[in-house]
């Protein structure tokens, strides 16, 4: 008896378990091609032996079609160093991509950068010119400093942020007196 029903629930998972040809097909390949999906990224950029920067995404997706990139969909984390190999900056955000023939990275939603001056940005998209080790942004920007708070739109600055500008500043700050 008992092979008789293992019989008759194996006949019914087999046949549960059928492929409808016309589904298959209608599933866009293109989709799948040219990607390849990695979790618990850890990518570690040197120089000369010297560590420079390390990103860490919990899934990186490497596209290798005409404009090579990598997109970080659930975030990112980078680390910047300096030639003492102490962290001298920390990038976090909920989005990012590099568009490696560009040598660009494009970091979205909130965008949180501290230094070690320290000195704190928040924006909501950051621009990271790799090339001429620049960083931009045309959005709104809140610079938090030991003694003020700059708000504007637009920034400056380059990659270690040690100098910055915001383009269009607003509202108020402290001056000392001469």
């Amino acid at each position: 008896m008992k092979n008789i029903n293992f019989l008759i629930l194996f006949i019914i998972l087999f046949a549960a378990c059928e492929n409808d040809l016309e589904q298959i097909q209608e599933l866009d390949a293109h989709e799948f091609v040219n990607k390849e999906w990695t979790k618990n990224v850890e990518l570690i950029y040197s120089d000369s032996a010297i560590v420079r920067t390390i990103i860490r995404a919990e899934e990186m997706i490497n596209y290798s079609e005409t404009e090579l990139k990598q997109e970080f969909p659930k975030g990112i984390k980078v680390e910047f160093f300096n030639e003492r190999q102490r962290i001298n900056s920390t990038l976090t955000a909920n989005y990012a991509i590099r568009y490696e023939n560009r040598k660009e990275i494009v970091v979205q939603d909130d965008v949180v950068w501290k230094s070690s001056k320290p000195e704190t940005l928040e924006t909501e998209e950051l621009i990271w010119d790799e090339k001429n080790a620049k960083v931009r942004s045309n959005r709104f920007v809140k610079i938090t400093t030991p003694d003020d708070v700059f708000y504007g739109y637009g920034l400056e600055a380059n990659e270690d942020f040690s100098w910055w500008r915001i383009e269009v500043p607003q509202g108020e700050m402290g001056v000392e007196e001469f």
